[in-house]
C-alpha cells in the first residue's frame, strides 16, 4: 500500500450528520465536469488512496487524458469489496489452501495469508434444470445440487469458517448480480479506516471488481465496477490495488423513450449491436443523454449486464432519481437513500441528463427505434428483428427432415427464463407472466417435446409474481420456477426432452434454443445444441408455446384449434405497458426482498453442513472434486526467456472460454468421464465440468473440450485431440504435453480474433499452463482472459494482420523461436518471432505483448500470480522476523 496524503475535503449534511468528502472539484480544477463520470469515479478512488506526488500524477494524467481523449498512464484501483460466485471462487479459494499449504511447510503461520477486504461469495452456478414443469420442481433441483456439490459446498463452508473476510450466499439466495443490486450495493458507502483522521466520517462510492463478467450489471445502479479474473482477484484479495490504463470511455448517447412493446431486452440487444459493429475491447462505456432519464434501474440493469457482450468493460448509468427508486422499491432505509442523493450531489457525480462530457468516442441511439429484437443463432451481438429468425436458420438444415417423428425441424428444444441479465427487472417477468396468463385463457398449451423453465435471480421474485397472480398463470405454461441460479444460460440446462434427444440422436433435427440469457454461442447452453436465440423473457414464453423456432412470431397466428375456436397472434398475447405497470404495482413489497433473501440464507441444507475446520485444508487424494493443485507454489517459476516451441492447437477466430475449458455437463462418452470412471465414479452422474474445478486433474482433461471447436493441425481431428510433432500421432492433448515436457519442448497455441471471449473463467489459462503452453498468439484478446493468461504466466502475444493467414496453416512439425527475456520485456513491447517451417522456408515478425500494466510484466517475471504472491508473503514473513 502506499503512502498516504489526506486528498482535498469538503464536507455536506445528510440526514442531520455532518460527512466528508473527496473534494473533486478542487482536486481537478475546472476539467472536473469535462471528465466522464466514470473517469471522476476512479480519480476519486486513487486521490483517496494516493501520496502527494501520485495524487499530482493522477490529476497530470486526467488533464493529459482530456486533451487526447486517451491516455497510456497508469491508475491504481482499490475496490473494497470482491463478489465472486461458486464456481470462480472455489478455484481461487483452492489456490489459497495451497498457498497455505506452501507457506506452512515453510515455517510460516499459514493463516497470515487471508484476504484483506471482504469477500462475498455467491453459491448460484451449480444448479441445474433436473425437474422441470411442476410446482415443486424448486426444491426437487435443490436437492439435486447438493447431492452433487456437498463435498464442495463443505469446502465452501470451511474457508468461510477459517478466512474472517469470506462470507458465504449459500444455495437458493439468488443469482449473484441480482444479489449485487438487491442486497450489497451501498452506492455510497462509508471508509471506516480513511474517517479515523478526519472530524467527519468520510463518504465513497460504492466500487467493487467481480469474478463474473457481467459484474458491470451494478453499473446500473451507479456503482463502479467490473469482471476480473480469479487469479487478478486474488491480486486485489492480498493488498495489491488493480492497475488499469486510464480507460478509453466511449459515451453513448440516448435519445427519446423505449415505445410500446419493446423491453429492455430489446434495448440490450441493439445497444450490443451498435458497440460491436464499433468494435470494442475492455473499453469503459458510459450512457448519456436525456433518454437515460426514461430508462429505470431495472431496465439499466439489463444493458449494464450486457458490457462483455459488447466488448467492454462496464456499461455505466449515473446515479439519479431512479437509482433513489430502486433503493427505496427493493428496501434500503430512507437514511441510507438520503445519503446516497446527498452524497453525489456535493460530490458532483449525480447525473445531469443534459450534460455531455468528452468521451473517446461518442455513439447514439434513439430508443424509439426499438423493436422487438433477437440475437442469433451463435452470437449475442448479432442482432435482428424477431421475425427474422427464419431467414437467420436458413441454411442450417443440414439436409434433415422438414417434419421427424412429429417434430418440427428447428424444434424449440429449451425454452428458458434464465440469467440476471433479464429476471433482475421485474417488469420483464411479469410481462412473461402476462404473455403466460393470456395463453391460458385462450386455451393454448405448450408442444410436449419444449423443455421449459423459469430461474430467475432473486428469490423475492416468487414472492412478487405469487401477488400479482402471475404464478399459476407461468405454471400452467410449464415455466414453473426451477431455482435461483444460474440454470440455463451457464449450460446447467439439464438434460433435453426424450423426444428432442432421440431425434437428435438420429440427426433428423436441428432442436433450437430460446432463452432471456446473454450468451449463445454453440454448445453453451447445451453441448448438443448449437443454434440458440436471446430474446425477451416474453418472447420466451411465446416462442415455447409456438414450439418451434423457423416462425415469423409477428405473423404466426395460432389455429382455431389451438385457441378455443379463435385465432391468435402474437400482439393478442404481448401485455400493454400499462397491463405491466398495474400487475407490478398489484405484487410489490419492499419489505420481500429482505425478508426472502433472509429465509433463503437460513436454509436446514446448508447449516446441516459439517465442514471441517482449522487454517489449513485437509486433502483426501481420493476426491474427484478437491486437489491440491501444482501450480500453487513459489518456485513455479517464470516462462519467459527465448524458447523454441510446437504448436499444440492452431484456432480460428472467437475462440470462447467455453471452448477452452467447459462448464457444461461432462460428456459421458468422454476421456474425462473415462478417468472419472477409472475412479469410481458413476457414468451417468458426473455433473458439469464447472463442479470439478477444485480438481486439477479432472479440469486439465476438460482443456479444449468442445466438440464444436476445430483443432487446425489435422483434419477432422478428435475433440482435445492434437497432432504430436515427430511422430505424426494424433493423441489426447495431455497426452501430447507429457511427451512434449518429457522432450523438453515448449508448446504454443495459435488464435484467431477474440481470443478468450466469454465468461472470465480462470482454468481457461490455468488448463493451458498445465499443458505446457508457453505463449498464446493470436489477433486479439479478450480482456480478461488475458489478464488470467498473464496471471498463470502465460504469454500472451499479439500478432500483425499480415501474418495470420500464414500462422493459421501451421502444422506441427513447424517450429516457433520467441525471443521473450524478462530483461528486454516492456509493457506493449515488441517481441521477435521466427517461425521455421518443417518444409523449408522462415518467417519472422515482431508480435506484441499484450501486457498493459507493470504489474502485468511482475506478473510474467513471478510465473503468475500465486508465486509473486507466496514470495511477496515469505518477505513480509521474514521482514517481520527480522
Amino acid at each position: 500500500m502506499p503512502s498516504q496524503s489526506q486528498p482535498c475535503i469538503t464536507t455536506f449534511d445528510s440526514g442531520g450528520h455532518r460527512y466528508s468528502a473527496t473534494d473533486l472539484r478542487a482536486a481537478l480544477g475546472p476539467e472536473f465536469s469535462q471528465l466522464p463520470v466514470v473517469l471522476r469515479l476512479l480519480a476519486e478512488n486513487t486521490l483517496r488512496r494516493s501520496s502527494a506526488g501520485e495524487s499530482a500524477r493522477t490529476v497530470a494524467n486526467l488533464k493529459g487524458w482530456l486533451r487526447e481523449h486517451r491516455s497510456e498512464a497508469e491508475l491504481e484501483y482499490w475496490p473494497h469489496r470482491i463478489l465472486m460466485h461458486d464456481t470462480t471462487s472455489t478455484p481461487a479459494l483452492v489456490d489459497i489452501a495451497a498457498m497455505r499449504d506452501s507457506l506452512a511447510e515453510a515455517g510460516i503461520d499459514p493463516s497470515v495469508l487471508n484476504p484483506q477486504l471482504q469477500v462475498e461469495v455467491s453459491i448460484d452456478h451449480s444448479l441445474a434444470v433436473e425437474d422441470y414443469g411442476r410446482d415443486d420442481a424448486a426444491p426437487r433441483n435443490l436437492a439435486h445440487e447438493y447431492r452433487r456439490n456437498r463435498e464442495r459446498y463443505k469446502f465452501l463452508k470451511w474457508a468461510q469458517q477459517s478466512m474472517e473476510t469470506v462470507n458465504v450466499n449459500p444455495p437458493g439466495t439468488g443469482i449473484m448480480h441480482t444479489l449485487n443490486l438487491e442486497q450489497l450495493a451501498t452506492v455510497a458507502h462509508l471508509d471506516i479506516e480513511r474517517s479515523e483522521n478526519l472530524e467527519h466520517p468520510l463518504v465513497v462510492p460504492d466500487m467493487m471488481i467481480g469474478t463474473d463478467s457481467h459484474t458491470p450489471m451494478v453499473n446500473a445502479l451507479g456503482v463502479l465496477g467490473w469482471g476480473v479474473g480469479g487469479l487478478e482477484a486474488q491480486t486485489v484479495m492480498f493488498g495489491l490495488p488493480t492497475t488499469l490504463r486510464i480507460p478509453d470511455v466511449i459515451g453513448f448517447r440516448l435519445t427519446g423513450q423505449l415505445p410500446a412493446g419493446a423491453t429492455a431486452t430489446d434495448l440490450a440487444l441493439n445497444i450490443t449491436h451498435i458497440i460491436r459493429e464499433r468494435g470494442a475491447s475492455g473499453e469503459f462505456v458510459e450512457f448519456f443523454g436525456p433518454g437515460v432519464s426514461t430508462l429505470t434501474a431495472g431496465e439499466r440493469a439489463v444493458v449494464a449486464n450486457m458490457a462483455p457482450e459488447y466488448g467492454a468493460s462496464t456499461g455505466y448509468f449515473p446515479v439519479d432519481q431512479q437509482v433513489l427508486d430502486y433503493l427505496a422499491q427493493t428496501g434500503r432505509t430512507s437514511e441510507q437513500i438520503q445519503l446516497v442523493q446527498d452524497y453525489y450531489q456535493a460530490a458532483g457525480l449525480w447525473f445531469d441528463p443534459q450534460g455531455q462530457p468528452e468521451y473517446t468516442d461518442v455513439l447514439e441511439l434513439d430508443l424509439g427505434q426499438v423493436r422487438l429484437s433477437a440475437a442469433g443463432p451463435r452470437r449475442p451481438q448479432d442482432l435482428m428483428d424477431v421475425s427474422h429468425i427464419p431467414q437467420a436458420l436458413e441454411g442450417e438444415a443440414n439436409g434433415v427432415e422438414e417434419d421427424a417423428g412429429g417434430l418440427p425441424r428447428f424444434a424449440i428444444a429449451l425454452a428458458a427464463i434464465t440469467s440476471c441479465t433479464n429476471t433482475t427487472d421485474p417488469k420483464l417477468l411479469i410481462a412473461a407472466g402476462l404473455v403466460a396468463r393470456k395463453a391460458r385463457e385462450y386455451g393454448l398449451k405448450v408442444p410436449h417435446w419444449v423443455k421449459t423453465s423459469l430461474a430467475p435471480g432473486s428469490p423475492a421474485a416468487m414472492s412478487y409474481l405469487r401477488r400479482a397472480g402471475l404464478l399459476e398463470d407461468l405454471g400452467y405454461a410449464g415455466f414453473d420456477v426451477v431455482g435461483f441460479g444460474c440454470t440455463t444460460c451457464i449450460g446447467n440446462s439439464g438434460p433435453l426432452s426424450e423426444p428432442i434427444s432421440q431425434e437428435l440422436a438420429e440427426s433428423a433435427i436441428r432442436p433450437v434454443a430460446v432463452l432471456s440469457g446473454n450468451r449463445n454461442f454453440a454448445g453453451r447452453i447445451h453441448p448438443d445444441l448449437d443454434l440458440g436465440f436471446l430474446v425477451s423473457p416474453p418472447l420466451v414464453v411465446a416462442f415455447a408455446l409456438v414450439g418451434r423456432a423457423d416462425v415469423d412470431l409477428l405473423t404466426y397466428e395460432f389455429t382455431p384449434e389451438q385457441a378455443g375456436g379463435t385465432p391468435v397472434k402474437l400482439a393478442d398475447l404481448l401485455p400493454t405497458r400499462e397491463e405491466v405497470q398495474a400487475a407490478w404495482e398489484l405484487g410489490h413489497d419492499a419489505e420481500d426482498f429482505a425478508r426472502d433473501f433472509k429465509f433463503a440464507t437460513t436454509s436446514p441444507l446448508w447449516s446441516k453442513l459439517d465442514a471441517p475446520t482449522g487454517a489449513r485444508f485437509q486433502w483426501n487424494e481420493d476426491s474427484n472434486i478437491l486437489r491440491r493443485p501444482p501450480f500453487a507454489a513459489a518456485n513455479e517459476g517464470s516462462q519467459l526467456g527465448t524458447f523454441v516451441a510446437h504448436p499444440l492447437l492452431v484456432l480460428g477466430d472467437d475462440v470462447t472460454t467455453d471452448h477452452i475449458s467447459p462448464a457444461s455437463a461432462i460428456p459421458a462418452d468422454s476421456l474425462v468421464a473415462d478417468y472419472l470412471v477409472s475412479r469410481g465414479e458413476n457414468r451417468n452422474d458426473l455433473n458439469v465440468f464447472a463442479s470439478r474445478r477444485g480438481n486439477f486433474e479432472v479440469m486439465v482433461r476438460g482443456g479444449f473440450h468442445a466438440k464444436n471447436l476445430e483443432n487446425k493441425l489435422g483434419a477432422n481431428l478428435p475433440v482435445a485431440h492434437t497432432v504430436h510433432a515427430g511422430t505424426g500421432e494424433v493423441i489426447p492433448l495431455t497426452e501430447a504435453a507429457k511427451r512434449y515436457r518429457e522432450q523438453g519442448h515448449s508448446t504454443v497455441v495459435i488464435a484467431g480474433e477474440r481470443y478468450g471471449t466469454g465468461s472470465s473463467r480462470d482454468w481457461a489459462a490455468k488448463v493451458q499452463r498445465l499443458l505446457g503452453v508457453h505463449a498464446v498468439l493470436a489477433g486479439s484478446f479478450e480482456r480478461i482472459h488475458r489478464s488470467n493468461l498473464i496471471g498463470m504466466g502465460v504469454v500472451p502475444l499479439l500478432v500483425p494482420q499480415e501474418v495470420k493467414a500464414q500462422l493459421q496453416q501451421l502444422v506441427a512439425d513447424d517450429r516457433i523461436e520467441i525471443s521473450a527475456p524478462s530483461t528486454t520485456l516492456a509493457v506493449r513491447g515488441a517481441v521477435p518471432v521466427k517461425v521455421e517451417f518443417h518444409g523449408g522456408g522462415v518467417l519472422e515478425f515482431e508480435a506484441r505483448l499484450a501486457a498493459e500494466t507493470e504489474l502485468d510484466l511482475a506478473l510474467l517475471k513471478a510465473g503468475g500470480v500465486i508465486p509473486h504472491l507466496l514470495a511477496k508473503t515469505q518477505a513480509q514473513f521474514q521482514e517481520v522476523a527480522r
